[in-house]
């Protein structure tokens, strides 16, 4: 991989916005990291699921007595002890669909998707579990599974969820402007019968691990395994167990990736937390790969409809409209939240004036789908990239110029989109210009053109994007006005040890993202250390004060809410290790200075403290303080940073939806073999725009992390369903994830636009994953040029070899 030169960077501070090397590297390297399989503990119980084969069958009985009789077998659960046992999940939606009925087991008598966990049985070792489970017989009445979302929304079609009443879980209108009087007056409408963004996923090193230790003195539940978002995941277990917060603690260690999936981490750990309290000791789920591909959470597939694009004669983009239909399997485990998060990034990277949008959530008999990189956004961004693609090359504009005309300029920041969004900064001709560099636009070109003829097509494509970061948590009202939510804050503990150590806590949950190196960084700033001075605690721990209700990490935020809680706790421990030395040195605070491990009076190098007399006076000898100073100073300081958002306009749906905008624009150039559909791709390059760096390298790495996630999703990763509803890639034979021999030489290059909302200047990035998507979508279709309509998002050689003979051209039209 290689990288260009980086624009103007803006932090004068020594170790903020430096490539330190990260801090954890070195233990994860040597193989001393803990994860959730790692912990050892004593009398651990292993926990293996028992899953139904069928999509959508009434379970007839079960038989549990040949597990009994496998040697090491501890215990069972079946749906029928769960349903006493339990309440329900909560849910974010509204009735009718509210009556969803969703538990750890199959409930109602029913499984809806095929590895749907029926009955947990727990043995004294992962093997003697497996064979347990494999020794419970489960008798099923099938019944006709629903496989795609039409079918779901079909006047006769099964129902799933019988206490709803019919398949469609929300519906929602949108409409920004006035897109009719577009559509009246443009001088060019696009119009597209149907689009269609794939099902795939993330897929995490480590698949997830629940430990459940539950302590009948104290009747706490101690839950140990990686965990996005703890403080949710608490609250859905309490409900659920009926059993009190406060006695449920979470605790995740190091953390072998999550990329959104593991916020469903609830659902399988309360079935562990029922076992744990049923056998009186400590439990232990380990998920297989095919566990995790079955319901370890599926991204949003989308299907659009009837979508319509209003185009000036001199390119200019004036309105949008389409209809989409979003599966989002089984049950839903976060959803319909993605029927609104979509509006964070409603213009996409363009000056769209006016917007409709008509969106309905269904549910059919796949797995449910969870929040995936890019939650939704990307879908949303990938339709809009594509209609920009289909424009240009209808209309005869060439797709950069057309972009360029139709970007948001740099001087309209901030922006305020169709919907009250505010687009915080960026400069996304710059990053393409740079992008184009770094491809050699001109040189593809004549590469394209040499290749005609020779069985060999070259395609040149452009991804643009946006990760917006630190969610409004208000936005759920617009589906649900009765949620309690309302803006966001994370927390962020630093304090002094009795020896003037520093250690600092963040609210974030760290699953690869470097934040212990990062936290180290702007701590040392702020105190005057090095990074290799601050102890950050690894991982999470919801009984420390460091978090808050919403803390953890999603929605590309830890730059701008972790960081901005642990400068905030950072400056009330500064300000009262400035009155202690101050008080002892005979100075004002505001004379004190924090520089190399001491506290100094400005300007008088003979009048200092070093920080381990600071502690040592604040901790064994108050008495020599003024009352005063000693009653105030704990040399500890706990703060949380919170977005400045308002509520959103439940009536109009409108309002700042999130806080910041980092950019992401791709180019790629590949080649389509005309034989046989494969597609290679020879040229790639990554410009990000995260506002300011705190670690250039992290960045850089992240950016290089979506890049792989996106790819991979455009050229390999499907989800593919059956008509009996039998997941087709149930394993890494046949779910193909790129791997470093898949992927091409990645060119970096970045832009610094800061934020002018964040503590830093820094927005959140890393979701980028949908850039390659439009990227390569765009790139294929450049290759084919009008013979086909590139109008599905996996670039599948079946699909390519498909629009080389026209598929879809009939369904793409100028008016």
């Amino acid at each position: 991989m290689t990288t260009s030169t980086t624009t103007a960077a803006t932090t004068t501070a020594t170790w903020s916005g430096q490539s330190v090397n990260r801090t954890e590297d070195d233990r994860l390297l040597r193989a001393q990291g803990e994860f959730g399989d790692d912990t050892p503990i004593s009398r651990l119980a292993h926990l293996f699921f028992v899953r139904s084969p069928y999509a959508h069958a009434r379970i007839v009985s079960i038989d549990v007595s040949g597990a009994e009789t496998v040697d090491g077998f501890l215990g069972a659960l079946t749906p029928d002890e769960v349903d006493e046992l339990t309440d329900k999940f909560g849910e974010l939606q509204v009735a009718p669909a509210d009556a969803e009925v969703d538990r750890c087991l199959a409930s109602g008598g029913k499984v809806r998707f095929v590895g749907e966990p029926v009955v947990a049985v727990a043995a004294v070792s992962r093997e003697a579990a497996r064979d347990a489970a494999a020794a419970v017989v489960v008798e099923y009445d099938e019944l006709v599974p629903l496989t795609s979302a039409d079918q779901a929304v079909a006047a006769d079609a099964p129902v799933i969820h019988e206490g709803i009443g019919h398949n469609v879980l929300h519906h929602g209108a949108w409409d920004f402007g006035d897109v009719d009087f577009a559509f009246q007056h443009a001088q060019n409408l696009i119009e597209v019968d149907e689009l269609v963004c794939h099902r795939f996923s993330a897929t995490p090193l480590e698949c997830s691990v629940v430990t459940v230790d539950y302590d009948a003195g104290t009747d706490v539940f101690d839950i140990i395994g990686g965990c996005a978002m703890p403080q949710f995941t608490m609250l859905m277990m309490a409900g659920a167990l009926r059993h009190p917060s406060s006695r449920i603690r979470i605790q995740s260690r190091d953390f072998g990736g999550s990329f959104g999936v593991k916020i469903g981490m609830y659902v399988p750990a309360t079935a562990v937390a029922l076992m744990a309290r049923k056998l009186r000791r400590a439990v232990r789920w380990t998920e297989t790969r095919s566990e995790h591909h079955q319901m370890g959470g599926h991204s949003n597939e989308r299907t659009f409809r009837n979508v319509r694009l209003a185009v000036e004669d001199d390119g200019t983009v004036l309105g949008l409209s389409y209809e989409c239909l979003d599966d989002i399997g089984a049950y839903s485990r976060y959803e319909p939240l993605g029927s609104v998060i979509w509006a964070q990034v409603a213009n996409a990277c363009y000056q769209l004036k006016h917007l409709r949008v008509d969106f309905t959530s269904v549910y059919t008999n796949k797995g449910p789908t969870h929040p995936v990189r890019g939650y939704s956004r990307l879908q949303h961004m990938w339709l809009v990239e594509r209609m920009m693609d289909l424009a240009a090359h209808h209309l005869g504009f060439d797709p950069v110029t057309f972009r360029l005309h139709n970007y948001i300029q740099p001087d309209q920041y901030p922006y305020t989109t169709v919907n009250g969004c505010v687009y915080d900064s960026g400069d996304l001709p710059a990053s393409l210009r740079q992008a184009l560099e770094l491809i050699d636009y001109d040189d593809a070109r004549r590469l394209q053109a040499a290749a005609v003829g020779t069985g060999k097509r070259i395609g040149i494509g452009i991804g643009s994007t946006l990760d917006s970061g630190t969610n409004n948590f208000g936005q759920a009202r617009l589906m649900n006005p009765y949620l309690p939510f309302g803006g966001n804050t994370e927390g962020g503990l630093v304090r002094m040890g009795v020896d003037g150590t520093v250690f600092a806590t963040t609210g974030g949950v760290a699953f690869g993202q470097g934040h212990e190196t990062t936290t180290a960084q702007v701590v040392a700033d702020a105190l005057g250390l090095r990074p290799e001075d601050i102890h950050v605690h690894r991982g999470g721990d919801s009984a420390l004060s460091a978090q808050t209700g919403f803390s953890g990490s999603y929605a590309s935020q830890f730059a701008v809410t972790g960081i901005g809680a642990i400068l905030n706790a950072t400056a009330k421990l500064s300000a009262e290790i400035r009155l202690v030395a101050g008080t002892v040195l005979g100075a004002s605070p505001d004379e004190i200075v924090l520089e190399g491990g001491f506290a100094k009076v400005d300007g008088d190098p003979e009048r200092m403290l070093p920080f381990g007399d600071v502690a040592g006076i604040v901790h064994f000898a108050p008495g020599s303080l003024p009352a005063e100073v000693a009653d105030e100073v704990g040399l500890v300081g706990r703060a949380v940073y919170r977005a400045p958002f308002e509520l959103p306009d439940v009536e109009h749906k409108t309002g700042n939806l999130t806080l910041t905008y980092a950019t992401q624009i791709h180019a790629c150039v590949l080649e389509i073999d005309e034989e046989t559909g494969l597609v290679e791709v020879l040229r790639y390059a990554a410009v990000d725009d995260c506002g300011v760096p705190i670690n250039p390298m992290i960045v850089q790495g992240q950016v290089f992390g979506a890049t792989a996630h996106g790819l991979s999703a455009a050229l390999f990763e499907h989800f593919g369903y059956n008509a009996d509803g039998q997941l087709l890639a149930a394993n890494f034979y046949d779910y193909h994830a790129a791997t470093a021999l898949d992927m091409p030489t990645i060119a970096y290059g970045n832009v610094v636009s800061p934020s002018p909302f964040t503590p830093t200047g820094a927005k959140g990035m890393g979701e980028g994953g949908g850039a390659p998507l439009h990227a390569v979508s765009a790139a294929v279709q450049d290759a084919i040029g009008r013979t086909g309509a590139i109008l599905n998002s996996h670039a599948s050689p079946e699909a390519v070899l498909d629009a080389l003979a026209g598929a879809g051209a009939d369904k793409v039209r100028v008016l």
